[in-house]
């Protein structure tokens, strides 16, 4: 008989909290390598446990999606069939077909009862009309803005970059799409859509993120909501933690738990980067990987829509390359996905990048996958988006030219501030 937990979903870790020296972000990785058997270790989850001071849910179906199409299909097909609640979260919610087709779908759940809100933000959305934004409220549905333009300056620079669904409380979503025809429209031409990764969680993972998005929406001021206690019995399924950030809380944690997957990798550590223009100890981090013997891989965008910090990624190339990290830049299209796949068992999908923003600026939110079948399909992804992609050789990276190597300066010593 599967065992029953009581819980009530809260907010971890907590605002302003101050990590054990030993857990933090630089050092962790060692702790973590130390483990006998690494990710498949007990002493792994208690170390991503005391990280986060979150839980480690049990007994969730998990699916990932590397096709906007894919992706924006099954979400619809959800929201069709939504009972009481509807809460979404994104950057970027367009007024082309795909948005006016989420659009359709919400007023279609709010005129059956189901109770919707919906959460932009401002900047990342600012593009949105006042007809299209109208149509939620005639709807009865509930729609916000996150730090509207015209804010003070010190949280004008506070995005909201998370992109969250929920759906019930049992059904839940996140990953690197926005709601956009740049993620998957037959109107794009394929070079052109946005190749990224999502992901679904159907368990007791989905109600912990309703709190992330009460945090978002109480930002935005609008009316709270409560968070009931949820009664769940722990059952085989995959295993899920969310690591979710915001300036001032959770940014720290969120560093270390990757810093935390990458040591207690043994075999494989993939790493696919939309935007990379990382702090300098995540050299240290994975050339220590390297070192254990781990085939460490980056994939980052051949092509992209911020050059800037494409070329502040490259500053960190030659160190990367020095310390055996073979990097590959995608080419097919620009690439938007943020992942981690390691040891064909943990899998972290969500919206965080490996930037200055992500860590320092922006709400963010991932989920943490244990399982081995969503691994052994990001792996495969992975090995077929290399297929699509050029290696950066150190040889051939040395031959660059002088303007190449001027803006890769220029672009890392701005990397704190892109």
């Amino acid at each position: 008989m599967a065992r029953r937990r009581f819980w009530t979903p809260v907010l971890a870790p907590r605002a302003g909290r101050r990590l054990p020296p030993e857990l933090a972000p630089g050092k962790v990785d060692r702790r973590a390598a130390a483990l006998p058997d690494g990710l498949e270790d007990p002493g792994f989850v208690e170390i991503l446990s005391r990280i986060e001071q979150s839980p480690l849910h049990a007994g969730n179906r998990a699916r990932v999606y590397f096709r906007g199409a894919d992706a924006f299909a099954a979400m619809l097909e959800d929201l069709r069939g939504a009972a009481s609640e509807i809460l979404l979260e994104t950057y970027i919610l367009r007024d082309d077909g795909t948005g006016r087709r989420f659009q359709e779908a919400l007023v279609a759940a709010a005129r059956r009862g189901v109770r919707a809100r919906v959460l932009a933000d401002a900047f990342g959305s600012m593009h949105l009309g006042a007809k299209f934004w109208g149509g939620f409220g005639e709807a009865g549905i509930e729609a916000r803005l996150f730090h509207r333009l015209g804010v003070p300056v010190r949280r004008f620079f506070f995005r909201d970059h998370r992109k969250i669904l929920v759906i019930d409380r049992r059904v839940a979503y996140t990953g690197g799409m926005n709601i956009g025809d740049e993620y998957g429209s037959a109107l794009i031409p394929k070079d052109r859509v946005f190749r990224d990764t999502h992901a679904r969680v159907e368990g007791p993972a989905a109600a912990e993120m309703a709190a992330v998005f009460r945090e978002g929406w109480r930002g935005a001021k609008g009316s709270d909501f409560s968070l009931e206690p949820v009664v769940c019995a722990e059952t085989a399924g995959a295993r899920v933690m969310v690591l979710d950030s915001r300036p001032g809380r959770g940014a720290h944690e969120l560093s270390a738990a990757l810093a935390a997957i990458v040591g207690g990798s043994r075999r494989r550590l993939w790493m696919t980067e939309a935007y990379f223009a990382p702090r300098r100890r995540v050299g240290g981090i994975l050339g220590r990987a390297v070192a254990r013997g781990v085939d460490v891989r980056l994939l980052l965008p051949g092509r992209t829509d911020v050059r800037t910090v494409r070329h502040a990624g490259h500053g960190f190339f030659p160190e990367l390359l020095r310390r055996g990290i073979r990097i590959f830049e995608y080419q097919a299209a620009v690439l938007h996905a943020k992942t981690v796949v390691a040891d064909g068992r943990v899998s972290v999908v969500g919206s965080s990048n490996i930037d200055f923003r992500s860590f320092e600026r922006n709400a963010e939110c991932n989920f943490a996958i244990f399982d081995a079948p969503v691994a052994e399909e990001m792996e495969r992804q992975f090995l077929a988006d290399l297929d699509r992609s050029v290696e950066i050789l150190p040889r051939e990276w040395r031959r660059r030219s002088w303007l190449h190597r001027a803006a890769d300066s220029l672009a890392r010593r701005l990397a704190p501030v892109l």
